[in-house]
């Protein structure tokens, strides 16, 4: 991960298509008792009701390369909606 002067983290992330896109990560972050690990980022658009998108994708890192896999189960996505609340009311 790079940081620019205004103290953002960018992360480059390369679609499927194999184009490369530069996101601005949030929040990254590993639950203990599963060992999976999370990265929350946003490409900065803004829905109709002017709200920033933001993405979350499970890290996958057994092939060296880290690979960003969507989240699959309900389980995980209340706990990864948990961290999000937990880090909204932070802020």
């Amino acid at each position: 991960m790079m940081e620019n002067q205004t103290n953002k983290k960018l992360m480059s992330i390369v679609a499927s298509d194999g184009s490369i896109e530069e996101v601005e990560v949030i929040l990254a972050f590993e639950f203990k008792d599963t060992g999976k690990e999370y990265v929350v980022y946003t490409k900065n658009e803004k829905d109709e009701n002017e709200n920033i998108t933001v993405y979350v994708s499970n890290i996958e890192r057994s092939t060296g390369e880290p690979k960003l896999l969507g989240v699959e189960s309900e389980e995980e996505w209340n706990r990864i909606k948990d961290v999000l609340r937990e880090l909204s009311k932070s802020e």
